[in-house]
């Protein structure tokens, strides 16, 4: 009798997850009274067996008819950056921050058309943690995609009602390197998970490329002056990892050059390099986005601080996104982390980036190229969507596109929707080319690094044409 009435909990467990789940969040500080369609859930998966490291998850069900839903494991880059922070309450959440204070419900949350997992990773990320601080010092891509598969089976396991949901993994930054890196192992293991395909946001993708993008897309948008672009580009050596580069920027002509230059280099830290049509928040420095473009940037800022050139400047200095302050603000509340059933461990303050896990992150990994992991990926038949938010400076559409269509023609894809418009009513909501019928580039007009804090809508429309496997709409509604 005992072992029927088990047998009986856990079939409802697994259709019913509120029933069950102790990780259910039953409300947010400041959330709108409105009444929700779907459940929340908060938590903790164990990723090694002595319980050392917890990651922490926010899962959202779907408005409607979960069952029938995708999966989205979202994760965010930096490395070291929150993917409940930034996603979940700044990008496509079903709420946004509002001052810190409180919450709003956000008309494009993706949960509108799919199940979304926000997970941080690697553990020291957001709410995410180790209790043996030596784990910090192994911080590299393999690990972090061992961990993130670790995780997705435990918690399966856990919540088993979508073991057989078509599943995606997207992301967005040096999420370019997690999701690939993430899908590639699934389909290793030959783990019995219900991949499909990826989703990737001004991603890097290939450091040569996307690094050697930058200066020729701040030239293009007037950021940079004709004689600096062509002055740089003609004597300073490009080369194919950034220490090489380091070490041919050394030569005396290039050094002259970067001297020469450098007040023009310097006023860009005026604007909000992952917005260039944005005003800049000045009071928050800590993102995302500033991880990666210190990464992108610092080469140069090295040579010309060895030589006494530039003064020392602040480590973390770049974008500024009050979104994110918002959000920051939030997430520290006392009472949003009961409500979300999360905790701070070896922190004494939630931060959307981990100063820790940057620093010991291994810097050479940025320099293995992903997207010849992504080639294989399509190859092996899994659909690959990768996008850019056209105003973003540091990882910019020009060197993404390039490297997506590089890939097609490489492996033979040939060109199903040539490249033109795309819409969302009667407004151009960007520009996509498809190539075969797993491969598809867009660019999302108007948008930042993050794509969905500064265009919604079109981010939503994009996400739910990825879903549709459907190409971009054309002058109509999707």
């Amino acid at each position: 009798m005992a072992y029927q009435l088990w047998i009986i909990v856990a079939i409802m467990c697994a259709s019913f997850l509120h029933l069950c789940s102790s990780d259910r969040i039953h409300s947010f500080p400041g959330q709108p009274n409105v009444t929700l369609s779907f459940q929340q859930y908060g938590g903790y998966i164990f990723v090694d067996d002595k319980q050392h490291r917890g990651l922490f998850y926010y899962f959202v069900e779907a408005e409607t008819d979960p069952a029938s839903k995708p999966l989205i494991l979202w994760l965010n880059g930096g490395p070291g950056c929150s993917s409940v922070g930034i996603g979940a309450f700044t990008e496509h959440g079903p709420f946004v921050t509002n001052y810190g204070q409180s919450i709003v419900k956000n008309n494009y949350s993706w949960n509108r058309e799919a199940n979304i997992l926000y997970l941080e990773s690697p553990a020291g990320v957001g709410f995410s943690y180790s209790t043996d601080d030596s784990f910090y010092n192994t911080l590299n891509d393999e690990i972090t995609a061992q961990d993130n598969m670790v995780f997705l089976k435990r918690w399966f396991y856990k919540y088993p009602a979508y073991k057989n949901s078509d599943f995606y993994i997207m992301g967005e930054s040096y999420g370019g390197h997690y999701v690939p890196q993430l899908a590639e192992l699934i389909i290793k293991s030959k783990v019995n998970i219900n991949l499909k395909g990826i989703g990737i946001g001004n991603p890097l993708l290939e450091y040569e490329t996307d690094f050697n993008a930058v200066d020729e897309y701040y030239w293009s948008h007037g950021m940079l002056s004709d004689y600096a672009y062509e002055l740089r580009s003609s004597v300073c050596n490009k080369s194919k990892s950034s220490r090489q580069n380091l070490r041919g920027c050394f030569s005396p002509d290039c050094v002259a050059v970067l001297t020469e230059i450098n007040d023009e280099y310097s006023e860009l830290d005026s604007l909000d390099l992952y917005y260039v049509i944005g005003d800049k928040c000045l009071s928050y420095n800590l993102t995302q986005a500033t991880f990666l473009t210190h990464r992108l940037r610092s080469r140069m800022s090295q040579i010309l601080r060895s030589l006494h050139l530039q003064k020392d400047k602040d480590t973390y200095q770049g974008l500024d996104e009050c979104p994110e302050k918002n959000a920051e603000m939030y997430l520290n509340r006392e009472d949003v982390q009961r409500a979300l059933h999360a905790r701070l461990v070896g922190a004494k303050q939630y931060r959307l980036c981990s100063p820790v896990v940057w620093d010991k992150y291994a810097q050479e990994d940025e320099e293995i190229p992903t997207i010849k992991v992504v080639s294989n990926l399509v190859k092996s038949g899994l659909r690959a969507f990768v996008y850019s938010g056209d105003q973003d400076s540091v990882v910019p559409f020009i060197g993404t596109r390039r490297l997506v269509d590089r890939l097609a023609k490489e492996i033979g894809l040939k060109t199903s929707v040539p490249y033109s418009a795309w819409f969302v009513g009667k407004q151009v909501g960007g520009w996509t080319q498809v190539y075969g019928d797993r491969l598809t580039y867009a660019t999302i007009r108007g948008a930042s690094h993050s794509t969905p804090t500064t265009q919604p809508k079109r981010s939503f429309v994009l996400f739910k044409a990825f879903l549709l496997g459907k190409p971009l709409p054309k002058s109509s509604k999707l």
